[in-house]
């Protein structure tokens, strides 16, 4: 059975705390595995969650910060102890690939597995596969990062009433939406567009137009909030956002589940969170994410 659902490793911005491991997420998508910005402690992080290094068929880091990408080391050499038999592409900020190149040979280890460096340079698509097309857009942030959006293409659902009405029904059905065409019976006279699902991942940024190019539609955007709004002054300066304008992007583009992570350790109070993002109007789903929690991502309509 696919499953699609976000897997929460870690939560914490720049630091963990005793609660709140550095960032790491994974999300399950049928049967794919993208790992997001796996930070220190991501490897023992997927232990408990019960994710394995096979589950993992792609790894994307927004930037290289330590939060984002100390975990890599790891992470790439637990891939290879475990023999993963398929290919693993890892994408990440071409600026960056000292430290990537760093992070892949930290220390001996024996390479059994076909890890594919696929950096990014420039906003567009990265992959394109027949069951997604994995996005990149720049955001605004100290050092370069870009964040990520999947999109599944749109298909077609049968109509039963329409079938019915034009007599079409058994093998007809499967040669119809093979060929397009039956007996003057056209595609479009039985269906409709079935609107493919969208995701987003938007890490360490200011608003910029990346972030509401990534957020656009979505079925569900993960999304940073590092500080509240009363210190909207220091998330700018950072280079971050606050609970209330990460859920007033979810709010203008019509964002479904808005799922918020990377807190400061400043604060101890998640559900403050939670207020500020319905302060700003976002009336849909809403996480505030913790270590280990696992999200599915919403239905189709």
């Amino acid at each position: 059975m696919s499953v699609r659902e976000l897997v929460v490793l870690g939560t914490a911005s720049q630091v963990p705390t005793r609660h709140r491991n550095h960032n790491g997420y994974l999300l399950r998508w049928d049967g794919e595995g993208i790992l997001f910005d796996p930070g220190e402690g991501t490897q023992r992080q997927m232990l408990r969650a019960g994710v394995a290094a096979h589950d993992l068929n792609r790894i994307c880091v927004t930037h290289f910060h330590g939060d984002h990408s100390l975990g890599l080391a790891g992470v790439i050499q637990r891939i290879n102890l475990d023999k993963v038999p398929h290919d693993v592409t890892a994408h990440y900020p071409k600026s960056g690939q000292r430290f990537f190149n760093r992070l892949r040979y930290a220390t001996a280890y024996r390479e059994t597995v076909q890890l594919i460096e696929a950096p990014v340079s420039a906003d567009g698509v990265l992959a394109a596969t027949p069951a997604y097309s994995l996005q990149a857009r720049k955001l605004s942030h100290p050092v370069e990062s870009y964040g990520y959006r999947l999109v599944e293409p749109d298909g077609r659902r049968m109509l039963p009433d329409r079938l019915a009405a034009y007599g079409i029904k058994g093998p007809d059905v499967g040669r119809l939406q093979r060929e397009g065409v039956l007996n003057g019976v056209s595609l479009d006279d039985v269906s409709e567009t079935r609107r493919g699902q969208r995701f987003a991942f938007v890490m360490d940024t200011r608003l910029c137009d990346g972030v509401y190019a990534l957020a656009e539609g979505c079925d569900m955007l993960v999304i940073e909030s590092t500080f509240l709004d009363e210190d909207v002054d220091l998330a700018v300066e950072h280079g971050h956002l606050t609970a209330g304008q990460a859920a007033a992007v979810a709010r203008d583009a019509g964002v479904r589940h808005l799922v918020l992570t990377h807190f400061s350790q400043r604060y101890t109070d998640p559900e403050e969170f939670q207020r500020q993002a319905r302060a700003a109007g976002f009336e849909g789903e809403l996480t505030v994410a913790h270590d280990l929690l696992r999200v599915p991502v919403p239905k189709r309509r």
